[in-house]
């Protein structure tokens, strides 16, 4: 056996322990911003030592997670951006992408009033942020959605929201696959409660429809 080869379970489980000390940081920073690295540790199944070799000190574990946040959320709205859709079924897909990774948001939030900087954390949330306001100006345009609320003001409570949401999923409170979001969410914007479902409805069909079609 190669030195190589021997030192790759190693390697391996490396980058298993930083994969679990982020995700563990992501849910515990969300809970409480002045968690110590050494609980931390603990509550990823880690010794101190091992948490300090992947990260020295509070400040690199914190922009791991930033740098981390900034991609997935990248990631999701590509992925949920739908230019060509209605405004409606458009803000419906991007509530869609967005839920999952919902925990990025309310880490970021936390963090920016402790350690991160609200500049920064808004670097980060600044695409999200332009895309919903871009379907909500669209959907004023197209008189969808209401325009009690400049568009930039009601993403901001949209987004307020949601936060508020995904807080009584951590609590246990509520279950939801962003289904029940989605339409709070439509409604909140002005759309009627029975179209608002009806859009949400279809727009879980299509893209549950999606892979099948892909393949």
């Amino acid at each position: 056996m190669t030195k190589s080869a021997a030192r790759e379970p190693l390697r391996r489980n490396a980058r298993s322990n930083r994969a679990r000390i982020l995700a563990t940081a992501r849910q515990e920073l969300g809970r409480n911003p002045d968690i110590t690295l050494e609980e931390l540790a603990r509550a990823s199944g880690v010794v101190r030592r091992t948490l300090f070799g992947h990260f020295p000190g509070r400040a690199a574990l914190l922009e791991a997670l930033a740098e981390e946040a900034c991609e997935t959320l990248r990631d999701a709205v590509v992925s949920g951006a739908r230019p060509a859709e209605p405004a409606e079924r458009a803000l419906a897909y991007f509530v869609f992408a967005m839920w999952p990774v919902g925990d990025r948001y309310r880490m970021l939030l936390a963090l920016a009033r402790h350690d991160l900087g609200a500049e920064r954390v808004a670097e980060i949330l600044t695409p999200a942020r332009a895309e919903v306001a871009a379907i909500l100006d669209r959907g004023q345009r197209d008189g969808v959605f209401h325009t009690h609320l400049p568009p930039a003001v009601l993403s901001a409570g949209l987004e307020a929201m949601t936060l508020a949401l995904l807080e009584e999923v951590n609590t246990g409170a509520l279950e939801d696959d962003g289904t029940r979001v989605a339409v709070a969410t439509l409604i909140a914007a002005g759309v009627a409660r029975e179209r608002a479902r009806a859009v949400v409805d279809d727009v879980a069909s299509a893209k549950d429809a999606q892979p099948a079609a892909d393949a």
